[in-house]
C-alpha cells in the first residue's frame, strides 16, 4: 500500500519532484562553494621586527587588505625558524620568506615556493684600520654572524668552516642586523656578517659611515661553483655616495635569492594574490636587479607550486582581470561545480517529460490492444457459438483495471474515451 503511495505520488508530482532535485543539488553545490572559499586571515612569518623580511611582510600585508585578506604578521629569528613553523601545521603559519640555501638538499615535502624575489647580498662590514689586512683584524676578533635560527648565521657558520677562517675567529657573535650595526658603530665589535637587502636601513648606514670598511669576496666565482645557491653581485664604486666616493672601489658581493615560501595545503587564490603582490612589490629596478627580474620562476631548493607554474606561464586566471578577488574566486567554485550537475540535469530534465508521456499512454494503450484484440475475437466468433460469457468477464476485468487506473488529469481524456470504447463493445457484444 505505501510503495503504490509513493508511485502515485511520483507520478503525478514529476514536475515538482524535478525542480526540488535540482534545488537540492544546487544546494549542496552551494554548500562545496562557501566551505572551500578562501581564508580571510592567514598568518606569515617574516624576521627580527625592524628587519628587512619584516618591513617586506608589512608590504604584503598592505597589499593583501585591499583584496579583503588579514595577513597576521608573526616576527622571527629569521628563515631557519621561518621554515620549522611552516612545517608545523599547529603554527597556524601558511606562508614565510625563506633564504636561498636553508632548505638543504632535502627540503620539507609540506612547502611549496612562489619564486624568487630580491637578492640577499652577504655584507661583511669591519673597522677600518690602516696597515692591517681583514685577516690581521679577523684573528681573535669578535665577530657577529647573525641569532640562532637565522639563515645568516647557518651562511656565515658554512662559509667560515669551509675557508678554516672559523679557526682565526676569536668570539662568534649572535646579533641581529641593527644590532650589530650599532655594536660595530660603538667599537664594540669588530667585524659583522649581515645578509641583508641593498635598501636595508642598517646596510646603507654602514656603508654610509667612513670609519667601516666592506670586505668583498675575490673568490667569488669558486663560492658560486661550491654552492649553486650563491649569485656573483658586483657593488659599484660609488654608488652610495658619489660625493664621498662610498665606497672607494667596486666590491665583489656573494648573494642568495629570497623565495615565497607557502604550506602546500594554502588556498590556490589566496596564492594568487600573494604572486600579485609579489609582482608589485618586487619588479622594480634596483642596485642588482633588472626591471621585472623578479619574481622568477626559479627553484632554488624547494619546488615551485602549481599555481605559481600556472602564473608565470600565463599570468592570473582569466576570471581575476575583471573580477574582484572575492567575485572572481567564487564565480569560479560555481562554475567548477555547477558545469556537471547543470550537464547531468539538462538532458536529465529533457527526457523526463517524453518519458512520463510514453509511460502513462502506454498504461492506458495497453488496455487498447487487449480491447483490440477482443473485439477481433468477438467478430470471428459471430455464427461459430463460442463462449460468449468469456468475453463478458474478460471485459468486465478490463472495465475494472480502466476505473482503478490513477493518471494525471492531462491524460483524463485518453482514460475517458477508453471506457466509452469498452461501453461500445459490449454493446456490440450484447447484440
Amino acid at each position: 500500500m505505501a510503495r503504490m503511495a509513493i508511485k502515485d505520488l511520483l507520478r503525478n508530482n514529476w514536475p515538482a519532484i524535478t525542480v526540488a532535485v535540482t534545488a537540492v543539488a544546487i544546494a549542496l553545490a552551494a554548500i562545496v562553494i562557501f566551505r572551500t572559499l578562501p581564508p580571510h586571515v592567514i598568518t606569515m612569518v617574516t624576521g627580527p621586527e625592524g628587519g628587512a623580511y619584516y618591513e617586506i611582510g608589512k608590504r604584503y600585508r598592505g597589499a593583501l587588505a585591499s583584496a579583503g585578506v588579514t595577513v597576521r604578521l608573526v616576527p622571527t629569528a629569521g628563515s631557519l625558524e621561518n621554515i620549522a613553523l611552516l612545517q608545523d601545521p599547529r603554527s597556524g603559519a601558511s606562508v614565510g620568506l625563506v633564504q636561498g640555501g636553508i632548505a638543504g638538499e632535502n627540503p620539507p615535502a609540506a612547502l611549496e615556493s612562489l619564486g624568487t624575489i630580491f637578492y640577499e647580498p652577504l655584507w661583511l662590514f669591519h673597522k677600518r684600520e690602516p696597515g692591517k689586512t681583514f685577516l690581521d683584524r679577523l684573528k681573535g676578533g669578535k665577530i657577529s654572524i647573525g641569532p640562532e635560527g637565522s639563515g645568516t648565521r647557518a651562511l656565515a657558520l658554512e662559509l667560515l668552516k669551509r675557508t678554516g677562517f672559523d679557526r682565526l675567529v676569536g668570539e662568534l657573535l649572535a646579533y641581529d642586523a641593527q644590532t650589530a650595526g650599532e655594536k660595530l658603530l660603538a667599537g664594540e665589535i669588530d667585524a659583522a656578517l649581515i645578509l641583508n637587502s641593498w635598501e636595508s636601513p642598517t646596510v646603507q648606514r654602514l656603508l654610509a659611515d667612513e670609519r667601516l670598511e666592506l670586505a668583498g669576496f675575490p673568490r667569488a666565482d669558486a663560492y658560486v661553483a661550491l654552492y649553486p645557491f650563491l649569485n656573483k653581485l658586483v657593488l659599484p664604486r660609488g654608488v652610495r655616495d658619489l660625493e664621498k666616493d662610498l665606497p672607494p672601489n667596486d666590491v665583489v658581493l656573494l648573494a642568495t635569492k629570497a623565495s615565497l615560501v607557502v604550506r602546500g595545503d594554502l588556498h590556490s587564490a589566496i596564492q594568487y594574490l600573494l604572486l600579485d603582490a609579489a609582482v608589485r612589490i618586487h619588479s622594480g629596478v634596483g642596485i642588482f636587479q633588472r626591471a621585472n627580474q623578479f619574481p622568477a620562476a626559479e627553484v632554488v631548493e624547494i619546488p615551485l607550486s602549481s599555481e605559481a607554474l600556472q602564473f608565470y606561464k600565463t599570468g592570473r586566471p582569466f576570471l581575476h582581470n575583471y573580477l574582484p578577488f572575492w567575485a572572481a574566486t567564487l564565480v569560479g567554485k560555481m562554475i567548477v561545480l555547477l558545469i556537471p550537475i547543470l550537464g547531468l540535469l539538462y538532458p536529465m530534465m529533457r527526457s523526463l517529460p517524453p518519458l512520463y508521456d510514453w509511460l502513462m499512454r502506454s498504461k492506458i494503450l495497453r488496455m487498447y490492444g487487449e480491447l483490440r484484440d477482443l473485439e477481433e475475437e468477438m467478430l470471428d466468433s459471430r455464427g461459430k457459438g463460442n463462449d460468449k460469457s468469456g468475453m463478458v468477464a474478460r471485459l468486465d476485468d478490463l472495465e475494472g483495471r480502466a476505473n482503478q487506473i490513477r493518471i494525471p488529469i492531462a491524460y483524463a481524456s485518453m482514460l475517458y474515451m477508453l471506457r466509452n470504447h469498452i461501453d461500445l463493445v459490449r454493446e456490440r457484444l450484447e447484440k
